[in-house]
């Protein structure tokens, strides 16, 4: 018989899950501003523009507005 303590063994559960869960259980928002294909040109500078509001410039070298 296997003992795994809580949180520990079984399914791992992906990315793309941890992500929704987050959104629908505490309204925490993360998205990947480069490489999330389903955001539109726009939608990716909003994301980029409250980014830069909420937690300053981008080590990137992407300019600080506000």
């Amino acid at each position: 018989m296997r003992w795994h303590p809580k949180g520990y063994g079984g399914e791992r559960r992906s990315v793309d899950d941890v992500k929704r869960d987050g959104w629908r259980e505490q309204g925490v928002l993360a998205v990947s501003v480069e490489d999330d294909d389903r955001l539109t040109w726009p939608e990716r500078k909003l994301v980029r523009q409250f980014g830069a509001k909420l937690y300053g410039r981008r080590d990137n070298g992407e300019p600080r507005r506000g």
